[in-house]
């Protein structure tokens, strides 16, 4: 039987969907904790994000007609 949740207290429709993401949140945190990689500090993380962003930003600006607003 599914129980339905209202929207203002949770984003889920049933209490078994909300139960199944919380299970797989917690696995994926789980992994990353047991990842035995080093961590990468958050100074360079952010560094490789901005330069994927940046990467995927020029690159649709050749494939669109479009111009960009680079000031926002």
């Amino acid at each position: 039987m599914r129980t339905a949740l209202s929207p203002i207290v949770s984003e889920f429709e049933t209490k078994e969907q909300a139960a199944s993401y919380d299970r797989w949140f917690h696995a994926k945190v789980q992994a990353s904790r047991d990842d035995p990689r080093p961590s990468i500090p958050h100074d360079q993380a952010m560094a490789l994000m901005r330069d994927k962003l940046t990467a995927k930003l020029e690159d649709q600006d050749k494939t669109s007609s479009r111009p960009r607003n680079r000031d926002a």
